[in-house]
């Protein structure tokens, strides 16, 4: 268990405090914003999207059946460990043609998906021997990701003036 938390807490401390602005400073200022990744970066990617309709924000998941085209004035969140996923590279360059915003979450900065996005967060993660045994199939990212993602919260919640009730009224289980 302490290895997971001393990996993890190791990539979120080298991610740059101004990538982490940027995105609070895109979130807050796009129409609608897109989320999407593959697999379980996808369910990082959906959990994240709660959260922000919770806030108020005007989210989807890409793929959603309910998922309106892409906008050249939103923003589109794509996470990738390897950054070379094609599904995930392929709604980057289609954003990118369209104009929106594209920002990556990955660990690879010269990745197919780093390059084909005007902002790429890269999770420094450096390859363990203990991770196949301790952390294997990119859980290092994955969880680093949720984390960052979960951290932001706080912050969009005070630039958007939300308290916890006002998440609360948009919590599925009070419908």
């Amino acid at each position: 268990m302490d290895y997971l938390k001393e990996r993890c807490k190791a990539v979120v401390y080298s991610i740059p405090e101004s990538d982490w602005n940027k995105l609070i400073e895109l979130i807050v200022s796009k129409e609608k914003i897109f989320i999407y990744g593959s697999g379980r970066s996808g369910l990082i990617g959906q959990l994240f999207s709660v959260r922000l309709v919770q806030i108020g924000i005007n989210v989807y998941f890409v793929g959603d059946m309910t998922t309106p085209i892409i906008g050249k004035n939103d923003l589109t969140i794509l996470i990738s460990n390897t950054g070379q996923t094609t599904s995930v590279v392929q709604t980057a360059e289609i954003a990118m043609r369209i104009g929106s915003h594209v920002v990556s979450l990955t660990s690879s900065p010269s990745s197919r998906l780093a390059a084909v996005s005007d902002t790429a967060i890269v999770f420094k993660i450096k390859k363990d021997a203990t991770d196949s045994e301790l952390a294997p199939l990119g859980t290092i990212f994955e969880d680093t990701v949720l984390f960052f993602f979960d951290c932001m919260i706080p912050e969009l919640m005070k630039r958007l003036n939300v308290t916890e009730e006002d998440m609360r009224k948009r919590h599925a289980i009070w419908v």
